[in-house]
């Protein structure tokens, strides 16, 4: 099987289009790299890019991409609801076909130095790229966020992996790592109330001490203006331990807790599609449903259509891939 690698750039910009153009063109003009989608949100000023390809290309479209938004995007006037420390806050590197998390670890320490001596951007690896337990985690890393990164990093734990030791305070800092796949996934409220939103986020992410913690689980609580409403924002680090089903149904019951409904769900980037099939044959009550039966069933009840469109072809990752596959 041919070796697929899979990119997952978090730029800090969800509302300048030529910027974000000028990012896609970047990474369009590698061949062998197919981009398979971009998530843009104007409240969290964050867009999601994600592609795909032979490991060498990607590594390539990656580069390409962060060196346009080090030019495009000026962290010291930038704002928005999401975490973030960087012009490019976060690229991951997820290993899809053929082959190992080692290999993918190799390639990501390959473009943090190439964007540490060339960008001159402070890079800190992450996952599966850091052996260091006090920063392997994007949530440690990114404690404090930008504003607070210039102190933090003359701490001698605090050292960029890779290129300068002091903060770039225009493109900020980037993370880069090696992963495996994520599900970072969205819950809207029929409320407002951030409250709300926090609290169910404390209950039920991973470290809290809740008998409605879930495994390998992230969560925070916002207020997403795109859809004037509270939303909690969960990254499923391990999708079949806590599956999108699962953080549905305990977001569901502590919802209910103080009198709010669910109102949808968006998923950002793209999902597996063992997720919609479980959530399907759930909802369906009928383990023998056909996959697309399963998948409108899931969409359906996980309210993936409610936010935006959920197009099955564009979101699912096999299919996305397979469609480029196909067409390439």
């Amino acid at each position: 099987m041919n070796q697929i690698l899979e990119c997952i750039p978090n730029f800090s910009e969800g509302v300048n289009a030529a910027t974000l153009e000028k990012i896609a063109a970047a990474i369009r003009s590698v061949e062998g790299v197919w981009l398979l989608h971009i998530d843009q949100s104007p409240a969290a000023n964050r867009t999601v890019f994600t592609f795909a390809g032979k490991p060498e290309a990607v590594v390539e479209a990656a580069y390409a991409a962060i060196k346009v938004a080090a030019e495009c995007i000026d962290m010291r006037t930038q704002l928005g609801v999401h975490p973030r420390i960087g012009a490019t806050d976060v690229c991951p590197l997820v290993p899809l076909y053929g082959m190992t998390m080692k290999e993918a670890d190799d390639y990501a320490q390959k473009l943090g130095k190439r964007v540490g001596d060339e960008l001159q951007i402070p890079v800190f690896m992450y996952e599966n790229s850091q052996s260091q337990t006090h920063r392997k985690a994007l949530p440690q890393i990114r404690k404090g966020q930008y504003e607070g990164l210039k102190e933090k990093m003359k701490s001698a734990e605090w050292q960029a992996d890779y290129g300068p030791t002091a903060m770039n305070e225009s493109t900020g800092a980037t993370v880069i790592g090696a992963r495996a796949i994520l599900v970072a996934f969205n819950i809207s409220l029929n409320t407002n109330d951030v409250a709300v939103a926090d609290w169910i986020a404390s209950e039920m992410r991973a470290n809290s001490k809740s008998e409605h913690a879930l495994p390998k689980l992230r969560a925070i609580g916002w207020y997403m203006a795109d859809y004037q409403q509270a939303q909690v924002s969960f990254n499923l680090l391990d999708f079949k331990t806590s599956s999108p089903l699962r953080v549905w149904e305990t977001c569901k019951r502590l919802a209910a807790e103080k009198g709010v409904e669910l109102i949808g769900s968006e998923v950002i980037g793209l999902i597996p599609e063992a997720c919609l099939f479980e959530a399907g044959r759930f909802a369906l009550e009928n383990d023998n449903a056909t996959p697309n039966e399963c998948v409108q069933a899931a969409i359906d009840y996980l309210g993936l259509n409610k936010l935006k469109p959920f197009d099955p072809e564009e979101k699912i990752l096999e299919r996305a891939l397979a469609k480029h596959n196909n067409a390439g």
